[in-house]
């Protein structure tokens, strides 16, 4: 899904897109950096910023080292800091009888790492560090997640 508008008076672009992925498990860190990057690079933006946003309590954004090693301590931490088998007060507000899954550890989870990240935009390129990679975090269960890409600038 693309929407572009520019703004006649100050020339200011704006364009959204929604990327769709399917998980596996959780957590699960997903590098989305190549996507975005490309959103960039056929939006025309010199300067600017790329707002990446997750539509979901219980699945982040965030910047992170795409290194294995790295990825697994990651996901090990989040499974020690809020363990799956808790009795979160969530899991009884929302029994299983609907084919829910008892989730309270994700959006516990989902606390600490964020629902969006923004990154500046010079030279037509999104400016990270050099082992600077973006991932959407899935933390609950496999399913289809939505990502929102907001490119702003010039």
């Amino acid at each position: 899904m693309l929407k572009t508008t520019t703004e006649p008076t100050t020339g200011l672009k704006v364009t959204s897109h929604t990327l769709v992925y399917q998980t596996e498990r959780g957590p699960q860190f997903i590098d989305i950096t190549e996507r975005v990057a490309e959103l960039v690079a056929e939006s025309g933006i010199e300067t600017g910023f790329a707002v990446v946003f997750s539509k979901h309590t219980t699945a982040a954004i965030t910047i992170n080292e795409n290194e294995p090693g790295l990825v697994a301590d990651l996901e090990a931490l989040l499974h020690r800091m809020l363990p799956h088998d808790h009795p979160y007060d969530h899991n009884v507000d929302h029994p299983t009888e609907d084919g829910e899954v008892p989730n309270g550890h994700s959006h516990c989870q989902h606390v600490f790492l964020g629902t969006s990240e923004n990154i500046p935009i010079n030279g037509g390129r999104m400016s990270f560090g050099k082992w600077q990679r973006l991932f959407l975090v899935e933390l609950d269960r496999g399913r289809e997640r939505e990502v929102v890409v907001q490119l702003l600038g010039q």
